[in-house]
């Protein structure tokens, strides 16, 4: 076979048996996971912002943001729901680069998924004993969410991770919401086909066992762009794509129906400060559109410390190592605007 077997890797019941979340913490995020369902099934009006660096690389930086942004959300707790990705395993274009603390806990070192497992949790529990603020997390493995899922309130499916079986299947046992991008081919039907199957019982096998999920009414869209047959990237955050996925969840069963827009990614083609323009449109859509309104729940952001991006080693503290940011102050800035725009 083409594989070498490095290690047995500790069991989700191992990690977290070693590093257990504390009882008052499991009660908050508890308490969180029910603010974040009542924005999706419609019960509150509070808006969700899901904003965080690209990439989750260094423990000290990334609680020093997320204090930061704990005081911003107690500013503005009344409109917003602040939940920092904490983003830990990477998806590459093409398998090439730093694929997150899972693989690197330290990104200038070789791979080590054993301390990988451990470093995600030791930096999630951190967040959220620190700050309170429970956490958003990329399921790029299916069979690694339950090491995580007794401290995150929200899961993102990526754009190339939606169509799969698995990641679909997983998503209807999860007890928080699930957002599934649209393809890079931009497709929302398939999206929304996603949706359709996380919101369903499944039977499945999970982790070498037979298990039966309930299915997830709070599974809903995320738009973060396209990418053509050209390489150019397709936005479809505007008024029309908006009002068109309205008119694609009409047409389906589905409940709960909602959209979180991504502001990166292909909708801006990776220019970073696009990202608050983009922000401000998608508010302007939601306040000319009662239909709008009502679908859009939230905006997803990629923002650190220091605005842009560098290269592993650079050594600039709070600067992302992988897709640019947002720097902290326009990332404030944009976050008090969005408070007052809703």
């Amino acid at each position: 076979m083409g594989f070498q077997y490095i290690n047995n890797l500790p069991s989700p019941e191992e990690i977290k048996d070693r590093f257990p979340l504390p009882a008052e913490f499991k009660a908050l995020k508890l308490e969180r996971d029910q603010a974040i369902s009542d924005v999706f099934t419609g019960k509150s009006d509070k808006f969700l912002v899901i904003i965080g660096p690209c990439s989750a690389d260094n423990e000290d930086s990334v609680s020093d943001y997320v204090n930061r942004l704990t005081k911003v959300q107690e500013k503005t707790k009344d409109r917003l729901i602040l939940i920092p990705r904490i983003y830990t395993n990477k998806p590459r274009t093409t398998g090439e680069g730093y694929k997150g603390m899972l693989h690197q806990p330290d990104p200038e070192k070789k791979p080590d998924m054993h301390e990988g497992l451990i470093a995600i949790r030791k930096m999630h529990m951190k967040v959220l004993t620190e700050t309170g603020l429970s956490t958003a997390d990329e399921m790029l493995y299916p069979e690694n969410l339950t090491y995580l899922d007794d401290i995150m309130s929200y899961i993102a499916i990526g754009a190339r991770s939606v169509e799969n079986q698995q990641h679909r299947l997983t998503s209807s046992g999860c007890d928080v919401a699930v957002g599934m991008k649209n393809p890079t081919s931009g497709d929302m039907s398939v999206m929304l086909n996603s949706v359709v199957a996380a919101q369903q019982p499944h039977d499945f096998t999970y982790r070498g066992f037979e298990v039966k999920s309930s299915g997830n009414p709070l599974a809903h869209t995320i738009l973060r762009g396209a990418v053509n047959k050209h390489g150019q990237c397709i936005p479809n955050y505007h008024f029309e794509d908006l009002y068109l996925l309205h008119e694609m969840y009409g047409r389906r069963n589905l409940a709960n129906p909602a959209c979180i827009v991504d502001a990166n990614h292909s909708n801006s083609n990776k220019k970073y400060k696009e990202q608050i323009r983009i922000s401000k449109e998608v508010l302007h859509s939601r306040r000319h559109s009662k239909e709008i309104h009502t679908l859009v729940k939230g905006l997803m952001i990629e923002s650190y410390i220091e605005p842009g991006a560098q290269k592993v080693g650079d050594g600039c503290y709070g600067k992302s190592i992988t897709d640019p940011c947002l720097g902290w102050d326009d990332s404030e800035r944009l976050l008090y605007e969005i408070a007052d725009l809703i």
